[in-house]
């Protein structure tokens, strides 16, 4: 591997690191150089079970073969043609989503990213001749300024103000919340199933039927984010299914299985509402991307991850629960979310890469799990065992 010599130990990497690339995200955790399954290794050649799988985007985990087989082959094939042209991925992919989502005829535009995707789905709002979008609070829909514009956190926004306007954030879960602030004029209301980012906070039982009802009443467009618990991670396709049919659904993340591919499915009109011109990618459903998130529906389905993940995620939150320093734990599925009796989720996360795992803190008193989805028993088993520790070395 070129320059593999110079890149001798994590400390070296993490200087150069702060030397040539901006500081966005601070100092790197760890430098990571090899994955096999839910393991990976880092430069000093410590491994470790990966319970964050890139942010619930390693789906197969890592260098899992049909994923590799599958963008080797197509980049070996044809890689990019750009959106001039199409390819039998593109097509295969797109109407495989639209028979995932099951809910009668729909469009797909692919895109690269979550954010790009929850992009061009506000640009499809505009197209409904209304502005008004409502959003819950506590979302993520992404970075970018249109994306920025429909997540609430002050934090995040207010470096960067103005941002796109006409957006109204109501608390999640309240029904009368929404009530009020939806009206004839509204183009969109806009939630997640399921709030990764703010701790993996669940929908109250009947909030997505409300939310969909007070769309059609009102002649809006009911936008559901399942860019995080999207494509199996909850133990469904889609974390909204058996509850309501949204207009539009954007998805990323475990999607490409760590190629970068991110997908809007447009359902009944919100299916043709972007026109030639409205709106372009360059990258987006280029031919490997498309054949990697084949890859990954493919063996899902025929390894039988669905049913897989709802088992394993059973056993992680009733084991995560036995501790009496855990007050709750939340999510469905392999994406998990809990509360810690006191504000120590930093030293947990320290305390569990020490120990050989890795979680993620979304706030100072909740831990994240979100795996990939072929984390196996003795993964669980193994993560389950050092809990009571790891607790105990965070001072928790």
């Amino acid at each position: 591997m070129s320059g593999h010599t110079e890149l001798q130990t994590g400390q070296q990497v993490g200087e150069r690191y702060a030397a040539s690339l901006m500081n966005t995200f601070g100092p790197p955790k760890l430098t990571l150089v090899r994955g096999e399954g839910a393991h990976v290794w880092d430069a000093d050649g410590k491994e470790y079970v990966d319970l964050l799988g890139g942010i619930a985007v390693n789906a197969l985990g890592h260098a899992h073969p049909a994923l590799v087989a599958a963008v080797t082959d197509q980049l070996s094939t044809l890689g990019h043609i750009s959106n001039f042209f199409t390819s039998v991925p593109q097509v295969e992919l797109a109407e495989k989503l639209v028979a995932l989502v099951g809910a009668g005829p729909g469009k797909v535009f692919l895109a690269n990213s979550g954010a790009e995707a929850n992009e061009a789905a506000f640009k499809m709002t505009r197209r409904t001749g209304r502005t008004h979008v409502v959003v819950a609070e506590g979302g993520f829909h992404g970075r970018t300024m249109g994306a920025l514009a429909l997540t609430s956190k002050a934090a995040y926004r207010e470096p960067f103000e103005p941002l796109p306007g006409d957006v109204t954030f109501v608390p999640y879960g309240d029904v009368d919340a929404l009530r009020e602030a939806v009206t004839e004029t509204t183009a969109a209301i806009l939630l997640e199933p399921i709030q990764g980012e703010a701790g993996v906070v669940m929908a109250p039982a009947g909030y997505l039927r409300a939310a969909r009802a007070l769309a059609d009443e009102s002649g809006a467009l009911l936008w559901l984010d399942e860019v995080q618990t999207g494509m199996g991670r909850t133990g469904d396709w889609f974390a909204h299914a058996g509850h309501v049919v949204p207009d539009i659904l954007t998805l990323a993340k475990g999607l490409g299985g760590g190629y970068p591919i991110g997908a809007v499915v447009g359902l009944g009109r919100a299916a043709d509402l972007l026109e030639p011109g409205n709106h372009g990618t360059t990258f987006g459903g280029s031919p490997v991307a498309c054949a990697a998130a084949l890859a990954v529906i493919r063996t899902i389905e025929e390894d039988g991850l669905l049913e897989h993940v709802r088992r394993a995620g059973e056993r992680l939150r009733e084991g995560l629960a036995a501790d009496a320093r855990v007050t709750e734990v939340r999510g469905e599925g392999l994406l998990i979310g809990l509360d810690l009796v006191s504000e120590t989720a930093a030293a947990v996360v320290e305390a569990a890469q020490r120990a050989g795992f890795i979680v993620n803190m979304p706030t100072p008193s909740r831990i994240r799990l979100a795996p990939p989805l072929v984390l196996t028993d003795a993964d669980i088993e193994s993560f389950l065992t050092a809990w009571p520790t790891i607790l105990d070395e965070a001072g928790t």
